[in-house]
């Protein structure tokens, strides 16, 4: 029997205890992290699913598990034997977990969702999708009642990022908020979001895996700010140096209560959508509504950082051309020396080891052969990892944390023979990319909006797929940052708007169930273009250096200006990465950055 059959029967026992008709279980924490510490993974303990987002509804006769496209394949094969029914969302209203709830509470039924994991807007949401005699316990703890040897949240020691790289002092980002909290006519401003405060007071940690942050919250007064963190993890140097900031360290665990103290002729600055319940209603000061200012600030890399993440993508470029070139070796000896998909994470992750500045991989690497490629979210691990034998399309998608910067790739690699169609879908993808790369806008044009224009090539093909084009990206924080997300499906709105020094993802794909999935991925910034009679206009600098294998491509599909772009992208990498290249490496990069002809 599947754990997940015993857990389930469990809950079910606990919701009937406590007179629960169903439970929520977002994919979250109190922090409203996409990583999350093993403590807060409740979704994976129940389910089995391992996939990154996912919600979860447990009622006595049904329980599901809801996600989009990304995760359609992976959710089948993990959900099997489980006693969970996955559940497929799409853009339609009709097909999220709300509206499920909708349909199937009846009146004055009794809905559990952890307080301390839904954000305050998730749960206004949710409150109005619901019958006004649904009642909503934000209470109740369902899985510590049945999760008997659930993880310990981690302390790990907190750092100061090196001032050569902070790109700015913890005093003068302090009083940028100040200054906006003061806009708002807010005296205080609570966050809760992890890589908001490792920005702001320049710290890192090693909490999350893959993120540089660590568990904390922090309130922000006129003068003064209070960290929440467990005192095992900052040092007495550490404290020292935040009280020269006029910033205090108090245990994680009073947040609440401090909170709860402020006095109602204070006003309180929420961001409702990365504030949690348990938090925005513990105040009975006034509360004003809006984005975190550090969101923003946080979002539009200044000269300095992007200076440092420049070089930070040669090294990282670099290290890319050592390992496609033992790659390719891998792949021409394959007969004598097989070799698994989860071999490809290894390998990455060595090269980039011996790069200056590497800290630790920024997500978990995507090495994917032919149909795996199918799955956008796709691990490959020991006990299911695919042999790379015959031909076909290897997706694999990496990236690094760098003292001076993130990273995050992805490239196609040819394995024998490929299709015409293989060829065909990736020369879509490809145009897809190319057409996001040069395009200009306005300044502060919302980044759903520019969505379009990716996908316009396989549009015109009647393609498509599920994923977003893009998401911001942290400087050596988390590799999916806010407030920008490149995506028709999401809603536009100023909180949106793309302006100058963002870093985004440019990742355009194409997903063929049980046969391959295209994905073809650089990181591009926001930069000054132009102030006409017509307003600011930005356009993309392309960040990311490594060459775009063109066996890939029916290079007759791509117009003479697609083909010049490519040369030119080619021609920067080329130069860029030379130096300081093994031999191998660099007879491996003038290989693949050869010009097409136009």
């Amino acid at each position: 029997m599947s754990p997940s059959v015993k857990r389930l029967a469990d809950v079910r026992q606990v919701m009937r205890e406590h007179g629960v008709h169903a439970w929520l279980i977002p994919s979250s924490d109190p922090h409203l992290s996409e990583y999350l510490p093993e403590y807060w993974q409740i979704r994976q303990w129940l389910t089995g699913f391992s996939g990154s987002v996912g919600t979860v509804i447990v009622t006595q006769d049904a329980a599901g598990l809801w996600v989009d496209s990304r995760y359609w394949d992976q959710a089948i094969q993990e959900l099997a034997g489980t006693g969970f029914e996955l559940q497929r969302t799409s853009s339609s209203l009709d097909s999220s977990h709300l509206s499920w709830l909708a349909s199937h509470l009846s009146a004055n039924a009794v809905l559990a969702v952890d307080g301390r994991t839904l954000s305050l807007s998730a749960f206004e949401g949710l409150q109005n999708q619901l019958s006004a005699t649904v009642i909503c316990r934000l209470d109740l703890d369902i899985a510590s009642q049945v999760w008997d040897d659930r993880p310990a949240l981690p302390q790990e020691p907190v750092w100061a990022l090196p001032e050569a790289y902070a790109g700015d002092s913890r005093n003068n980002k302090l009083a940028q908020v100040r200054s906006q909290m003061k806009a708002l006519e807010a005296s205080h401003h609570f966050i809760s979001t992890l890589d908001d405060i490792a920005w702001m007071l320049n710290l890192r940690g090693s909490d999350v895996k893959f993120n540089p942050v660590f568990l904390s919250h922090l309130l922000i007064g006129p003068e003064q700010a209070t960290l929440f963190i467990a005192p095992e993890q900052v040092s007495d140097v550490l404290v020292a140096a935040l009280a020269t900031d006029g910033v205090a360290v108090t245990d994680y665990s009073k947040a609440f209560e401090h909170l709860a103290a402020l006095p109602l002729t204070d006003c309180l600055l929420l961001d409702p959508k990365r504030t949690t319940c348990r938090f925005a209603q513990a105040t009975l000061a006034p509360v004003v509504r809006a984005m975190n200012p550090s969101t923003r600030l946080k979002a539009c890399k200044n000269q300095h950082e992007l200076s440092h993440w420049r070089q930070t993508m040669v090294a990282d470029g670099q290290a890319l051309c050592e390992f496609f070139a033992l790659l390719e070796q891998a792949i021409e000896a394959r007969a004598e020396s097989p070799f698994k998909e989860n071999m490809i994470d290894q390998w990455v992750t060595q090269a980039r080891s011996r790069q200056p500045g590497f800290v630790g991989p920024s997500f978990a690497t995507i090495a994917a052969f032919n149909a795996n490629g199918a799955m956008a979210h796709y691990r490959a691990t020991e006990s299911n990892a695919s042999w790379i034998e015959g031909d076909g399309l290897l997706l694999i998608d990496s990236g690094g944390q760098y003292l001076g910067g993130t990273t995050d790739i992805t490239r196609m690699v040819p394995v024998g023979a490929l299709s015409e169609a293989q060829r065909s879908d990736c020369t879509a993808v490809l145009q897809g990319m190319i057409a996001l790369s040069r395009l200009r806008f306005p300044s502060g044009t919302p980044a759903p909006l520019v969505d379009a224009v990716a996908r316009a090539p396989l549009w015109q093909r009647g393609l498509d797929y599920g994923h977003g084009t893009g998401h911001g990206v942290g400087y050596f924080l988390n590799v999916h940052e806010g407030p920008q997300v490149l995506s028709y499906r999401a809603p536009p709105s100023a909180d949106m708007a793309l302006l100058e020094g963002m870093v985004t993802s440019n990742e355009p794909g194409l997903y063929r169930t049980g046969q391959w999935g295209v994905r073809i991925e650089n990181l591009v910034c926001c930069q000054a273009l132009a102030s006409t009679e017509f307003g600011d206009f930005l356009a993309f600098e392309t960040l990311t250096l490594c060459p775009i294998d063109t066996r890939c491509f029916v290079l007759e599909q791509l117009r003479s200006d697609e083909r010049q772009w490519l040369n030119d992208y080619h021609r920067v990498v080329r130069e860029r990465l030379s130096p300081g290249l093994s031999p191998t490496a660099l007879h491996w990069l003038f290989t693949r950055t050869e010009s097409l002809p136009l």
